[in-house]
């Protein structure tokens, strides 16, 4: 043993020991109080309850509302496009090239905005094209394809 091994004793304090007669201190109500659905067995408060106040779930209105039918697509920028095509040297680029590169996930669909700039002669398969992304793409030789 020395002296950076050294450590603070460990807590010993006993558990209280409720309901187990009136000299105990806890015994009788065993802290619960008289009466009320706190000192009930079997009693467990409900979620977002606030003592009988209207609780915030119920106080704050409905709001808006979500459309099942929106399209989710995952954007890809042409920078990125640029770079994949440049350190692969790929001429086409498809949804399973970006995929296997770990860019879009399994069931995500594409769609490819104009952030940055190509600077060579790319063909582009995804599920969506911004329009100033189709310019670019057109405008650096390359030909951009919508797939279903």
């Amino acid at each position: 043993m020395n002296l950076q091994s050294l450590k603070p004793a460990a807590r010993t304090k006993a558990n209280k020991r409720l309901g187990r007669g009136q000299g105990s201190g806890g015994g009788g109500t065993a802290t619960r109080g008289h009466k009320g659905a706190r000192s009930r067995s079997g009693y467990s408060r409900k979620l977002g309850f606030e003592g009988g106040q209207m609780p915030l779930q119920r106080r704050v209105p409905k709001f808006g509302f979500k459309n099942q039918n929106r399209v989710e697509y995952k954007s890809i920028n042409l920078s990125v496009i640029e770079e994949l095509a440049s350190s692969k040297s790929l001429s086409t680029i498809t949804v399973e090239v970006l995929r296997a590169n770990g860019l879009v996930g399994k069931n995500d669909l594409v769609k490819v905005l104009a952030n940055g700039s190509l600077t060579k002669a790319v063909n582009i398969e995804a599920n969506a094209f911004s329009k100033t992304a189709e310019e670019a793409i057109t405008k650096a030789g390359g030909k951009a394809t919508k797939i279903a």
